[in-house]
């Protein structure tokens, strides 16, 4: 059996040495290594080997198998150089390179990040909250009756257990209430998502960017006075801003806020881009419920709560007439804002 395994290995290295590609290296390693190789039915015969001779006929298989793998590895290294050397047979290294197309934020992602930025000079923090959201959160708790149109099923998406996609960002509010006492200050950029007809202005999964602010003599003033720089930060100092009477049940008094905008050849015209309002004393009551304490009496702490949709403020900022195209991933769309 030793001058068999010799010549095995022998001949292993042998064919190893000649192999000329990978291929040829392959067929060689399971010619021996194989499950039917040569090697592997010596290997197989040593139950037959006397008793006495099996440490030393062991250790000889085990050399000529160490030997043979060592060999492969080293041919299969020497073969891939030979294939990357030949690959980069005849390329001028010295030629420039060619320059290769840059990629750039999403229209979405720029006006976010720099409304984000605005409200953060102004104190705001960043909270978040889950897109799966519960009715308490997401209309209990923001005073909104359960015969509201919002909480029917052709309004909001609804899970089999009850719970839903949030129709706004607004349950962050919530959520940071429960789990903070005032001063509360907190922005909450996110995705919302309603039943509504996708069109040239609606989406059923859009982009919203919620404000809150509570504390201790919080008045309409400083919602007006926030709000105003916001908008003229986003839209330049001369833009005007109106706030108009509105209704919301999570708020009162409520309005709706226009900017008047000047298009080339157009003539001036008014836009909607955010509601808001001061809290209703009943969303501190709900809130007063659920963490169980008076954390937030309406007697103590007043709070403003303004909402606006990122898609439309980025429509507005660059004159986008479909909302569609800020999903459809058109690259000739897109590349205007690189």
């Amino acid at each position: 059996m030793n001058e068999s395994i010799e010549a095995i290995q022998t001949e292993a290295l042998a064919q190893i040495t000649a192999a000329r590609d990978e291929r040829a290296l392959e067929d060689a390693r399971v010619a021996v290594l194989g499950k039917k190789g040569s090697l592997t039915r010596v290997s197989a015969g040593i139950k037959d080997v006397p008793q006495e001779d099996k440490a030393a006929v062991g250790q000889l298989l085990n050399a000529a198998r160490t030997a043979i793998t060592a060999a492969l590895e080293a041919k299969q290294l020497a073969l891939r150089d030979l294939a990357d050397r030949a690959a980069l047979a005849g390329i001028d290294v010295t030629l420039p390179a060619r320059d290769l197309p840059c990629g750039a934020l999403h229209p979405l992602t720029l006006i976010r990040d720099e409304s984000i930025g605005i409200l953060r000079r102004m104190g705001f923090a960043l909270a978040e909250g889950p897109e799966i959201e519960d009715e308490f959160h997401c209309f209990d708790a923001l005073n909104t009756p359960a015969d509201h149109p919002a909480r029917n099923e052709k309004d909001t998406f609804y899970f089999d257990s009850g719970k839903l996609l949030r129709t706004h960002t607004s349950s962050v509010q919530i959520r940071t209430m429960e789990s903070q006492a005032p001063p509360v200050r907190i922005i909450a950029p996110g995705s919302a998502y309603r039943r509504d007809e996708i069109d040239a202005t609606h989406l059923s999964a859009f982009n919203q960017l919620e404000g809150l602010y509570v504390d201790a003599d919080v008045s309409l003033p400083d919602l007006k006075g926030t709000l105003e720089y916001f908008l003229h930060e986003l839209f330049g100092t001369n833009t005007a801003v109106r706030f108009r009477p509105h209704f919301f049940p999570f708020t009162e008094p409520s309005f709706e806020i226009d900017v008047q905008l000047q298009l080339k050849g157009q003539p001036p015209r008014w836009i909607e881009v955010a509601g808001c309002g001061m809290v209703d004393p009943a969303v501190f009551d709900a809130i007063n419920r659920s963490r169980k304490d008076h954390a937030y009496d309406p007697e103590k702490v007043t709070g403003f709560a303004f909402g606006m949709g990122l898609d439309r403020l980025a429509m507005i900022r660059w004159g986008i007439k479909d909302i569609r195209l800020l999903i459809e991933n058109d690259v000739r769309f897109l590349r205007q804002f690189a």
